[in-house]
C-alpha cells in the first residue's frame, strides 16, 4: 500500500466533469484506489463517493492505493491532476 498527496489545481476543483475523468483514469487500474480528505476516506472509483468530498480548487488531498499497479495508479493519477484535467 502507497500513498501520495496532490494539490487540485484546476479551477472547478474535483466536481462534476474533473470527477468524471478522474473516476474513469481511476477505473483503470486494478488496485484498490481511494481518495481522502480530512478524516474522510471514499472509494476513488465510485462518482458519488468523490464527489461527497466537496474537493475544490487548492485543496490538497490523499490517494492511496493497494494492488499490483498501485506505483502505475498513483502516478497516473497524480498527472491527470497535475495537469488540471487538460481542459482549465
Amino acid at each position: 500500500m502507497i500513498s501520495r498527496d496532490v494539490v487540485i489545481v484546476n479551477t472547478s476543483g474535483l466536481h462534476a466533469r474533473p470527477a468524471t475523468f478522474f473516476i474513469q483514469k481511476a477505473n483503470s487500474f486494478r488496485s484498490t484506489i481511494w481518495v481522502e480528505k480530512d478524516d474522510r476516506r471514499v472509494n476513488a472509483k465510485s462518482l458519488l463517493g468523490v464527489l461527497s468530498l466537496g474537493i475544490a480548487k487548492g485543496m490538497s488531498i490523499t490517494l492511496i492505493a493497494d494492488g499490483q499497479d498501485e506505483v502505475a495508479a498513483l502516478d497516473g493519477l497524480s498527472q491527470l491532476i497535475d495537469s488540471g484535467f487538460d481542459n482549465n
